[in-house]
């Protein structure tokens, strides 16, 4: 169970991104408020639940939440911009896309988002902090999902498995397949040798 050690008279909002280390796929990003007694012993970081219990929570989260959203920035924009910045602009289409705006911001790790809200980084924010745990849950979910979809259309790469990290399988895959459209080219350079 995540302790809550940000909480805020105020109503907030965590955000989480899924898939920033990836060398295939979107960025996901996930913005998430709460209602202040929300209360949930399977909410944690989603990189230390199982899948079913991220699924399970996924419904809970999506039904309870006052406001959420999950949004993604193609491979193709992680290529143009870099990857710290594709997830600045996934942060930035999640809080737009929230029906109900918070008056202040909680990001896991990433400063100064061009959101015009008060916000605050918070390392390791999706082990310490309610909202931010069930944003990283959202957005895991949703790009697992995506990718688990890919893999039909992209067969031979194994992303049902691996869900683009940079596993041995996946490498090996590039090596002998060559790259698909969902590959970010600037994440492959040295396994592809463009």
């Amino acid at each position: 169970m995540l302790e809550n050690q940000y909480q805020y008279d105020l109503p907030e909002a965590g955000c989480d991104e899924a898939g920033r280390g990836c060398l295939a796929g979107p960025v996901f990003a996930a913005a998430v408020m709460l209602p202040p007694d929300f209360h949930d012993p399977l909410l944690n970081d989603s990189k230390q639940m199982t899948e079913r219990n991220r699924e399970k929570l996924r419904t809970i989260i999506e039904r309870e939440a006052v406001a959420w959203a999950v949004e993604a920035v193609s491979a193709e924009r992680i290529d143009e911009i870099n990857i710290l910045q594709a997830t600045r602009e996934a942060f930035g289409l999640a809080y737009e896309a929230m029906e109900v705006k918070p008056d202040i911001l909680l990001v896991d790790a990433v400063k100064g988002l061009a959101i015009p809200v008060r916000q605050e980084a918070v390392v390791h924010g999706d082990a310490l902090c309610h909202s931010i745990g069930a944003a990283s849950i959202l957005a895991k979910v949703e790009r697992d999902r995506y990718m688990r979809q890919q893999a039909a259309l992209y067969p031979g790469y194994g992303f049902e498995t691996h869900k683009g990290y940079g596993t041995a399988a996946h490498m090996a895959a590039i090596r002998q397949l060559g790259p698909c459209p969902l590959h970010r080219r600037s994440f492959i350079r040295k396994v592809w040798g463009e």
